[in-house]
């Protein structure tokens, strides 16, 4: 190794060149790798690489590109305001190559970039840091995504904990996460005009469109998320604890893009909203204490997701209670194509549906309704859903959405029961209590009386054609009557359990239950070659070029619904088949972790102790107050509704926008969301899975 290349700490050495890889951390402050290469005095290299193909069949969405594109905008112009020149971009199919290829063209020293921890990111990340020590090439890793790396959080027998509630306790005990760290004040880059650049494309013409809508609704890049957060802190943060379910109103912080792309510090939410609830406790303000302590329980579950995936990676595949392995999953390509258009029949969930589509968001509650349904109505993969979500939502996470879809599934030792239908109707009035947001996503249902809104089925005939509605026709009935589906769904659960206790009175290894894979055959496979319906009405303009045919991945544009339900398009397709890695990589090696401060105390010690640890108990009432919540949400975090501290918000495409405002009156309280799983009526069957020797397996 030269001279240069083994200058690894040595602050203000001549030579010292470092590639700063960008990835899920696209911001200059509490950025750690930046910040560490800023310190070295040296010259500074900013790196994106650009190789979706390596995802697979999690080659991002539409929205999800575009988002990336106008936040890596934003970053180029931050990092040319601090001096660094430009973000260097590769387009490539292997990402580990085309960094290889950028140290060696630029000379580069050192290479540092931030943790991921999803399966993908895992493994590439051992790869790199693999092939570039090969190289001489110092190789330094950081953690930028969470409070506490998921090495960090073990239970009293320095095991991985199999439960939310017991995880996010033992973080509220730990030291204070790392204050967040302010941006470089200069970053040297040096030379960079003959360094060879990609230009990245993320949107085809017939993607503008539609995408000319997200602009008008959000505004990606990591100083637009300090203002989202600035502008959630204080509003609606001290109305939350009553207004986050919500599905009509503006309730929640819309964070969890800019927390997916890395865009907003999780360290800096929490200290700010810890801050905010040591002022309202000094206060005596306990709705605002509460409504921190949930809102901090919402980041704990987007903890809680990458600890799940690094300790189990295959938690995007497989259910992680094995007995599920059996159950008998509907394999009905016309229902899924039904549920995703919005036409089940049941009003709230065809609202969100087709605001999903038309938007690429979903309020959280509403999150757990479509999945319910999907899952328990309609009982199909839940795979199905997840990847759908994945393809769909500005905020697609692959580790909080497969933590979402196994706890709607019962895959979870805290999920919910698979066996409880929640009822559409009685979810309206919970969380559209007046039908603002099914009027604002279903026109056709718009003059309908908020007594029939969500059942129109039983609406008198006399009120429908006042409405304009006209079942089975401008508005479908119920796909699935809910008394069928229950019934189907116990006759499922019963199969599952015979075919359960057939395996392991099979098995003659002696393992326990749930150490091996119980089930023979592949994954169900995601659906190929569906036709998602809508009206394409492309703008033309006099110089318009043809339209780029036969696209590898085609998602959905913006629908009009002026028309019947007789559309046409194609949507993309993706192989959901399992990720060529089938070992679990070691945990990131020279890694830097940033020391921790421990905070200063601004009350005292019993009044601090009450203030952090109460978080850990959230109770309800909707049935009996002493019932534990353990509900974990499909999305980012519970920062997700239809508010909006930005210019404009979110533009309703079918109808024009709602009166807005909020409930005068919301008695609902959150879903019953019992921790109790099927150890109480199946104990003899229901032993939890050794999971470090599934890790192990796996």
């Amino acid at each position: 190794m030269s001279a240069s290349q083994s200058s690894m700490s040595g602050t203000g050495e001549a030579g010292v060149r470092t590639v700063v890889w960008f990835r899920r951390d696209l911001r200059v402050e509490d950025n750690p790798a930046l910040a560490a290469a800023a310190r070295s005095a040296g010259e500074v290299v900013p790196a994106y690489v650009w190789a979706p193909e390596e995802d697979g069949p999690y080659y991002p969405g539409r929205v999800s590109r575009w988002w990336l594109s106008q936040s890596l905008k934003h970053l180029d112009a931050s990092l040319r305001r601090l001096g660094a020149g430009r973000l260097v971009t590769r387009r490539s199919a292997d990402a580990v190559v085309a960094l290889l290829d950028l140290v060696r063209s630029t000379g580069a020293t050192h290479l540092f970039f931030n943790h991921l921890y999803d399966p993908l990111s895992l493994v590439r990340d051992h790869r790199v840091k693999e092939l570039l020590t090969a190289e001489g090439i110092t190789v330094q890793s950081f953690n930028s995504d969470l409070l506490y790396e998921p090495w960090e959080v073990l239970d009293d027998d320095g095991c991985p904990f199999t439960m939310f509630a017991p995880f996010w306790n033992r973080c509220l005990c730990m030291p204070d996460p790392a204050a967040p760290l302010l941006p470089p004040k200069r970053i040297n880059s040096g030379d960079l005009s003959k360094c060879p650049m990609d230009e990245l494309i993320f949107e085809d013409e017939s993607e503008r469109g539609s995408n000319a809508l997200l602009a008008r609704a959000w505004s990606p890049g990591w100083q637009n998320a300090d203002k989202a957060l600035t502008a959630f802190l204080n509003g609606p943060l001290i109305d939350y604890s009553v207004n986050r379910k919500k599905a009509d109103s503006t309730s929640t912080s819309l964070l969890s893009p800019y927390l997916h792309f890395g865009e907003l510090s999780v360290r800096k939410v929490f200290h700010q909203v810890w801050m905010k609830q040591l002022m309202w406790s000094n206060e005596g303000n306990h709705a605002g204490e509460e409504s921190c302590t949930l809102f901090l329980r919402s980041i704990g579950l987007r903890e809680y997701s990458r600890y799940l995936t690094f300790n189990h990676p295959c938690s995007h595949e497989k259910p992680l209670l094995s007995h599920l392995r059996f159950f008998p999953w509907v394999v009905n390509e016309v229902y899924f194509k039904v549920w995703r258009q919005g036409r089940t029949g049941y009003p709230l969930v065809d609202a969100g549906m087709r605001e999903l589509w038309a938007t690429g968001w979903l309020h959280d509650r509403i999150r757990v309704v479509v999945s319910s349904f999907f899952v328990k109505v309609l009982q199909l993969p839940w795979r199905w859903g997840m990847k759908y979500f994945w393809d769909t939502l500005l905020d697609a996470d692959l580790e909080s959405d497969a933590l979402g879809w196994q706890y709607i599934s019962g895959s979870l030792p805290d999920g919910r029961e698979l066996d409880r239908i929640d009822n559409p109707q009685f979810e309206g009035y919970k969380f559209d209590p007046h039908g603002e947001y099914v009027r604002r996503w279903l026109p056709e249902l718009a003059r309908l009386p908020t007594e029939w809104i969500h059942h129109p089925w039983d609406a008198p005939e006399s009120v429908l054609q006042a409405a304009g509605v006209e079942l089975g026709s401008n508005y479908p009935r119920p796909i699935v009557e809910l008394d069928a589906a229950n019934s189907r769904l116990q006759d499922a659960l019963s199969e599952m359990w015979e075919l359960e206790a057939a395996s392991r009175a099979a098995m003659e290894n002696g393992m326990e239950e749930g150490l091996g894979d119980s089930s023979d055959g592949p994954p169900i496979d995601f659906p190929q070659e569906l036709q998602m319906e809508v009206d394409r009405q492309p703008v033309r303009h006099a110089t318009q070029t043809p339209m780029t045919v036969g696209r590898r991945r085609e998602d959905q544009m913006v629908p009009s619904m002026t028309s019947s339900f007789v559309r046409a398009e194609t949507e993309l397709t993706a192989d959901f088949g399992n990720i060529s890695e089938e070992s679990r990589p070691e945990v990131p090696s020279n890694m830097h972790l940033q020391p921790r401060t421990e905070r200063e105390e601004t009350v005292d010690d019993g009044t601090s102790n009450a203030v952090r640890m109460n978080g850990n108990h959230h109770q309800h009432n909707l049935q009996n107050n002493t019932r534990r919540v353990l509900g974990v949400a499909p999305s980012v975090s519970e920062a997700s509704s239809s508010w909006t501290g930005r210019e404009g918000g979110v533009v309703p495409v079918w109808s024009p926008p709602a009166a807005s405002g909020h409930s005068d009156t919301y008695a609902a309280d959150e879903a019953d969301i019992s921790s109790r799983n099927y150890l109480d009526r199946h104990p003899q069957s229901h032993t939890m899975m050794n999971w470090s020797q599934l890790s192990q397996s796996l």
